[in-house]
């Protein structure tokens, strides 16, 4: 679907993404490496044009394999990174075959975004040390802008309320929005925030506007936070996606949860989830590139942590896709 942004909406783009490159100390000084494929996708974009106007030097790594990235990104001294964390856990496994000592490059800092990993603790470690650069995670939409950025100890996100209003869904049976966790709800109770899904309204896309949108994003808002910024914050960023996450025997699974728990065995291994149908019952199975015994190592502490059966299994190496954007690793077969 096109979507035409005015002279007005582009600027504005570039405004909110500010806010992210405060969030990361970017200056005139860095050298910014574009770790994307650079198609019709906004937040390519958005992100280039908003890296130029902060003054620094911007170095497009469209159209090229990992190593020629990498290369190019060592070449050219880069200081900052802006990719999926995906793509990034990816990009360690690459240089790490290559030789590639990614800890002593340049690089002091990853903009990630367009998945929940850049505030799972476990990927956030991951990379962290294998790059040896503090992981800055982001969030926005191709509807609606970009419209979170990073606390200032990377626990969570703030949602930019001076451009958006951010409104907090509950959500009751079939999808419907049983009422919204307020601030007033939040003084009142001495319970943790439930998960609900943000819903937005932008203030300054004239071209494009919405209101009260929905994005499908499950967050845990705090409005009663040390932060010295104001705005809300997002205890832990995007938690999953209302449309990712499935009910399996009474129990509710998101795709990031499973990540979070594979990510503390495996770092870089490439994985996929697939619901399915078994005996009438719904049942889930995940195929990961390891050996034997770690996947078994793998089911056991699934059914620890999310007190259910899923069956593991071991797949060979480089069998399963990757993903340079947004990772597809959940599969629906019901």
């Amino acid at each position: 679907m096109p979507v035409l942004d005015t002279l007005h909406d582009w600027s504005w783009w570039l405004h909110c993404w500010q806010h992210v490159l405060d969030a990361a100390d970017v200056t005139s000084q860095d050298i910014a490496f574009m770790a994307f494929s650079f198609g019709p996708f906004i937040g390519f974009w958005s992100a280039h044009d908003a890296l130029v106007d902060r003054g620094a030097l911007v170095v497009p790594g469209g159209g090229l394999s990992t190593e020629a990235r990498l290369r190019l990104m060592l070449r050219q001294r880069c200081t900052v990174v802006c990719c999926t964390p995906t793509y990034a856990l990816h990009m360690a496994r690459v240089a790490d075959e290559l030789g590639i000592d990614l800890a002593s490059s340049s690089v002091r800092c990853l903009i990630v975004a367009g998945e929940p990993g850049g505030s799972i603790p476990s990927i956030r470690e991951s990379l962290g040390r294998r790059w040896n650069a503090r992981i800055v995670d982001h969030a926005g939409a191709s509807e609606l802008g970009a419209w979170g950025f990073a606390t200032d100890n990377d626990d969570g996100l703030h949602v930019l309320e001076s451009e958006f209003i951010a409104e907090f869904a509950i959500i009751g049976p079939d999808d419907q929005v049983a009422g919204y966790w307020t601030p007033e709800q939040a003084r009142e109770s001495n319970e943790e925030a439930p998960q609900c899904e943000l819903v937005l309204t932008n203030l300054g896309r004239l071209g494009g506007p919405l209101v009260r949108y929905r994005t499908g994003d499950v967050v845990r808002p705090q409005w009663d936070h040390a932060h010295e910024c104001r705005f809300v914050k997002l205890a832990g960023g995007v938690l999953g996606r209302t449309d990712d996450m499935v009910i399996i025997r009474g129990v509710n699974v998101f795709p990031s949860s499973i990540e979070a728990i594979v990510r503390e065995r495996l770092p870089s291994a490439e994985f996929r989830v697939t619901a399915f149908r078994q005996n009438d019952l719904d049942a889930l199975r995940l195929d990961v590139e390891c050996d034997a015994d770690t996947a078994e190592q793998l089911a056991e502490r699934l059914r620890e942590r999310l007190a259910m059966r899923i069956t593991v299994e071991a797949v060979d190496f480089d069998t399963l896709p990757r993903f340079a954007a947004k990772s597809q690793r959940w599969v629906d077969q019901r």
